[in-house]
C-alpha cells in the first residue's frame, strides 16, 4: 500500500521579529496530530524534552545542551474542520529569560517617561537639565544594547532552533 506524500506549506514572519511564527495547515485532525506528538515524547529515543497542556505542545531541548540563549518551540493546534488543522508554532526563549528582558523593557521605558517628566520640570523651573537629557539619551541605547544582544541570542539559539523546526516536521 502506498502511503500518501505530505506537501508541507509553510508561512513564516519576518526575520525582523526576536520571536520567529509560522503557520502551518494540516490535513490531519488536531487529534491525530497531538497523539502523534504524544507518542513521540514518550519514546526513550526522543532527542528533545516535550510536553503537552491543553492542546499546546512545547519543545525544548536536552538539559545537557541547553544554554542560556537556548529557544523552546511553542506549538498551537486549531481544529478548522473534522479532517483539517492549523499549526501556529512560535519561537522564544525559556520563559525565564522572556520575562527577564520584558521586565527590563519595561523598566527602561518606565525610566524615559519618568526622565521625561523630570526634563520637563527642570526646564519649567529653570534648573540645570544636564541630568535628565544624558538619561534621555542614554536609555534608549540601552534599549538598542538589549535588542541587539536578543539578537546575538537568536542568532545563538539558531542551530537548536533548526533542530527543533525539523523534528517537528518530522512528526507531521
Amino acid at each position: 500500500m502506498k502511503e500518501k506524500s505530505k506537501v508541507i506549506i509553510e508561512k513564516r514572519n519576518n526575520e525582523f521579529f526576536l520571536r520567529p511564527r509560522f503557520v502551518i495547515d494540516l490535513e490531519e485532525s488536531k487529534e491525530t496530530v497531538l497523539n502523534r506528538f504524544s507518542k513521540s515524547f514518550k519514546s526513550d529515543e526522543i532527542p528533545f524534552r516535550g510536553s503537552i497542556v491543553d492542546g499546546h505542545i512545547f519543545i525544548s531541548v536536552p538539559k545537557k545542551e541547553e544554554h542560556f540563549w537556548s529557544p523552546q518551540l511553542h506549538l498551537e493546534i486549531i481544529e478548522k474542520s473534522e479532517q483539517k488543522a492549523l499549526l501556529k508554532g512560535l519561537f522564544g526563549p525559556k520563559p525565564q529569560v522572556w520575562t527577564l528582558f520584558i521586565f527590563i523593557h519595561f523598566v527602561i521605558g518606565v525610566s524615559f517617561l519618568g526622565f521625561c517628566v523630570l526634563l520637563y520640570t527642570k526646564i519649567s523651573l529653570n534648573e540645570a537639565i544636564f541630568f535628565p537629557v544624558v538619561m534621555m539619551v542614554a536609555l534608549p541605547c540601552i534599549w538598542m544594547v538589549l535588542y541587539f544582544l536578543g539578537k546575538i541570542g537568536k542568532e545563538t539559539g539558531k542551530p537548536q532552533m533548526e533542530a527543533l523546526h525539523n523534528f517537528m516536521i518530522q512528526i507531521i
